[in-house]
C-alpha cells in the first residue's frame, strides 16, 4: 500500500533534507567515532562513553528513520502556483477575526514544518480543516479543546512567484 501523501512547502522538505542530511553526515559519523574509541578502551559496561554514544546513535537512527518515512511520502506544494486565490488552500496565509474582532494571522503549512509561534498552522490541524476552502466574509466555526470558537476570513493572500508576480 502507497503511504498517504503529506503536504509540504518547498522550504520546509527543504528543512527535512537539510536535517537528515546534517544527521547521517555530521552527527552520527561524529557519533561512531566516539563509540568506536570507547569500545577500545575496556570495559563497556561502565563506560560512560560508550553506553551515552550508543544510546544517542540510536535516538539520531530512529530520527533518521522518521525523517525518510516523511519526506518519502511527502508531496511538495508551491503556494506561490496556487491558482484560486481567492479561497484559502494549503500555504495560504490568513487573517481571521473571532467574535471580539480580536485578529489572528496564520499561514497553513505542512504538519512537518508547523510552529505556532510563529504562526504556522499543520494542514491536518483543526482550524486549517475549518478555513480550508473559505473566502474572505466566509465565517467557520472551529471546534476547540476549550469549546467552539467563530472566526470570520478577512484577508487571503498567497506569495507570488520568483520572479515576483502572481502566476498567469
Amino acid at each position: 500500500m502507497k503511504p498517504a501523501s503529506n503536504p509540504i512547502t518547498p522550504a520546509g522538505f527543504l528543512a527535512l533534507k537539510r536535517r537528515y542530511d546534517h544527521l547521517l553526515g555530521t552527527e552520527r559519523p561524529e557519533i561512531v567515532e566516539i563509540v568506536s574509541w570507547a569500545a577500545g578502551n575496556g570495559d563497556r559496561s561502565e563506560n560512560g562513553d560508550y553506553l551515552y554514544g550508543r544510546k544517542r546513535m540510536r535516538e539520531i537512527d530512529r530520527e533518521l528513520a522518521h525523517l525518510a518515512r516523511r519526506m518519502k511520502s511527502a508531496r511538495v506544494v508551491d503556494p506561490a502556483l496556487q491558482d484560486d486565490r481567492e479561497k484559502v488552500w494549503f500555504g495560504a496565509t490568513v487573517t481571521i477575526a473571532d467574535e471580539d474582532d480580536e485578529e489572528r494571522t496564520l499561514t497553513l503549512v505542512g504538519d512537518d514544518e508547523q510552529d505556532a509561534s510563529s504562526g504556522k498552522v499543520g494542514w491536518s490541524a483543526p482550524i486549517a480543516r475549518a478555513l480550508r476552502a473559505a473566502a474572505v466574509g466566509d465565517c467557520r466555526m472551529v471546534r476547540l479543546p476549550g469549546g467552539e470558537k467563530e472566526w470570520e476570513v478577512i484577508r487571503v493572500e498567497y506569495p507570488v512567484n520568483q520572479d515576483g508576480a502572481y502566476p498567469a
